[in-house]
């Protein structure tokens, strides 16, 4: 991943509400969800979600497709996978202590459902 990209992903996940779709989606897979469905989970309204998924989706982190009247989104495994991989070798040179922390893995808060957080 060339540095651009790398900012730009990661300027796209600077944003509570997108770090929140982010994290729904993920356990979605591939099938992903509606747009309507998302909405109603993050009690977001449709203008307000569409220009998210659309800053996540430019920035190469969700994939959209059609089905009939429909738009599911997912997550790019491969956008979220580079980006990170960027972090981790490219700019912290596979350093240990960072690498030690990254395989850390934090539960969410009790009473916190992953990805409806903060909306």
């Amino acid at each position: 991943m060339d540095r651009s990209k790398a900012l730009a992903a990661l300027s796209a996940l600077a944003h509570e509400t997108r770090l929140d779709l982010i994290r729904l989606l993920t356990p979605q897979g591939e099938a992903g969800m509606a747009a309507g469905q998302i909405a109603e989970t993050l009690g977001i309204a449709a203008p307000r979600l569409s220009f998210h998924l659309s800053a996540l989706e430019q920035a190469g982190l969700l994939r959209s497709r059609k089905v009939a009247r429909n738009v599911f989104y997912s997550v790019d495994t491969q956008g979220i996978g580079s980006t990170i991989s960027f972090l981790l070798n490219d700019c912290c040179r596979d350093h240990p202590e960072v690498l030690a922390a990254s395989s850390h893995r934090d539960a969410p808060p009790q009473g916190e459902v992953a990805g409806t957080a903060n909306t």
